[in-house]
């Protein structure tokens, strides 16, 4: 029978966190084509479950927002963001995750404040970084997409 503090101890080395802002600041040029790439791959899947928008609107960090923040995160290196998501509560529910993420993705729930503070460093500008997404015509969040980068925050 296997130790209770060994099991938790093996869980907690593979705990996937979220990646600081200072880790952008470091990311490659080979680190940025492959979140490109990633996240058309994750665009082309998401859009199976929902209908994403052609323009970008407003960023949802608005201070009493009803939103869940997460991150859609390269499986192989962790700190390459591929997409920031704000969702309706509701919505995250009704996603098969597992099978829209596969082996290439994770997702990561984050905070607000991580959220925005990541936002910022892959997408210094201020506002409309995010295309709304819809289920049966209402829109269930935001979503931001790495091919939607031009230049890391100085």
């Amino acid at each position: 029978m296997i130790n209770i503090t060994v099991l938790q101890s093996m869980l907690s080395t593979t705990e996937i966190k979220s990646p600081s802002p200072n880790q952008m600041k470091t990311l490659t040029l080979t680190d940025l084509v492959i979140m490109n790439k990633l996240s058309v791959s994750f665009r082309e899947q998401i859009e199976k479950y929902v209908d994403v928008d052609p323009f970008t609107t407003h960023d949802p960090f608005h201070e009493n927002d009803d939103y869940e923040y997460s991150l859609i995160l390269d499986k192989t290196n962790t700190s390459r963001v591929v997409s920031i998501l704000a969702t309706k509560k509701e919505f995250t529910s009704q996603i098969s995750w597992d099978s829209l993420l596969g082996n290439q993705f994770v997702r990561l729930s984050i905070s607000k404040t991580e959220a925005g503070a990541l936002k910022y460093e892959l997408m210094p500008k201020d506002t409309n970084n995010f295309y709304p997404f819809r289920q049966s015509t209402r829109i269930s969040g935001y979503i931001m997409f790495a091919y939607q980068i031009c230049g890391l925050h100085q």
